[in-house]
């Protein structure tokens, strides 16, 4: 069984034992989360949302993902900005659908 979640903007297809990496989620690693944002069970569409249904999760690590560089430049007008980003992420296994 299957279910597709959404959370920090972002839809995730997740099954039981699966690890999944979102943007971060207060707590520390081991803690559990519950995520009630459950748009399909299985077969089961919901309108938004599926009534009653949550996603179960346990919290593997905290960190941050690759480092991105943004580079802007104009051309013979001596304008150039260098900056980096790393996203904070959390990496979550699931432990239950219910539904």
């Amino acid at each position: 069984m299957f279910a597709i979640i959404k959370t920090g903007g972002k839809q995730f297809r997740v099954s039981k034992d699966a690890l999944i990496v979102v943007e971060k989620l207060a707590g520390a690693e081991g803690d559990k989360v519950v995520f009630g944002e459950v748009l399909m069970i299985g077969s089961k569409v919901g309108a938004p949302l599926v009534a009653g249904a949550s996603v179960s999760g346990e919290i593997v690590k905290q960190g941050r993902g690759e480092k991105v560089i943004v580079f802007k430049k104009h051309r013979r007008h001596g304008y150039k900005r260098k900056n980096g980003h790393k996203q904070h992420l959390t990496a979550v296994r699931i432990t239950e659908i219910k539904g």
